[in-house]
């Protein structure tokens, strides 16, 4: 089963089929998220195929990781997949 942990902390899980892998990044339905560990951002990136992606901050026992996390909110048709699963980078491991 994916998860997603910062500062040994896990902020996501879901089981591996409900999960989307594109480009090398696990995408996690947005249920699967701890939503306690996650704070709005107004960051926003551009994809020439996914479409415009919007990010949160990850925050762990009062430690924040800006913009660690994203997802497309309303991807272009080639990744509707993904729309409103959320990935992760900045030091955010994703193990299975």
């Amino acid at each position: 089963m994916p998860r997603a942990l910062w500062e040994g902390t896990v902020i996501a899980e879901a089981p591996q089929d409900r999960c989307e892998k594109v480009e090398g990044n696990v995408y996690f339905p947005p249920d699967a998220l701890v939503k306690a560990h996650f704070e709005p951002s107004d960051h926003h990136t551009v994809c020439g195929w996914k479409g415009t992606a919007s990010y949160h901050h990850v925050v762990v026992n009062g430690k924040r990781n800006e913009n660690a996390a994203w997802y497309y909110p309303e991807p272009k048709s080639a990744a509707s997949n993904i729309r409103g699963f959320v990935a992760f980078w900045k030091g955010v491991r994703v193990v299975d």
